[in-house]
């Protein structure tokens, strides 16, 4: 049975990624605020203390990060720099720190969103911040050592979440976050590397 970290656990994939992985290894929950571990991996040295309590683990899979959508017009720096603080760098040093703590073969599942090869009205932030998770997982991957694996899964918009974000994606078809699941189960319990797996 594999140790696997899962960061942000109490979110809508997060929980089915969760009830797929349980049934065949130990899930190890974090939460900024709930689970069995609480970090906010924004924050600079969140993660120590977090791999410090946790210790060694097979596989980390990530399905937190907030993103800022708004106009373009209207969009300030701050406000596009929330993406690029808590989804993309979050994800990242989750990575950095992360591989320290893998054991060899160990895996990382980090999460982009359709939005990096679809964009959507209001949706600048988010594009570029999941197109910036992909290519990092591209170059991450043949860099890592020991053969550690990351993957990013990329979802598009959930059935679960068709009455807050529905009208964002007009004309999009919605998955169910059990189906999402499966993409992780994939990364996780597979061999492959540097792979976007679109769910779509």
């Amino acid at each position: 049975m594999s140790r696997i970290l899962l960061v942000g656990a109490s979110g809508t994939i997060g929980r089915a990624v969760h009830a797929q992985l349980s049934p065949r290894h130990e899930v190890l929950t974090v939460g900024r605020s709930s689970g069995m571990h609480q970090a906010d991996f924004s924050r600079p040295g969140a993660l120590d203390a977090l791999f410090a309590a946790v210790g060694p683990v097979d596989a980390i899979v990530s399905t937190a990060g907030n993103l800022h959508f708004g106009p373009l017009a209207d969009m300030t720096a701050e406000q596009f720099n929330q993406g690029l603080q808590d989804k993309l760098l979050g994800q990242v040093r989750l990575v950095l720190e992360g591989q320290r703590h893998l054991r060899d073969g160990g895996s990382i599942t980090l999460t982009s969103g359709i939005l990096s090869t679809e964009p959507i009205r209001n949706g600048a932030n988010a594009t570029a911040v999941n197109a910036a998770i992909e290519g990092f997982v591209a170059a991450a991957a043949i860099e890592l050592p020991r053969g550690l694996r990351i993957n990013a899964v990329s979802p598009t918009v959930l059935t679960e979440s068709l009455e807050s974000y529905g009208p964002f994606f007009p004309g999009f078809e919605s998955v169910p976050a059990a189906r999402v699941a499966l993409a992780y189960q994939r990364s996780v319990e597979g061999a492959q590397t540097g792979r976007v797996y679109r769910v779509q």
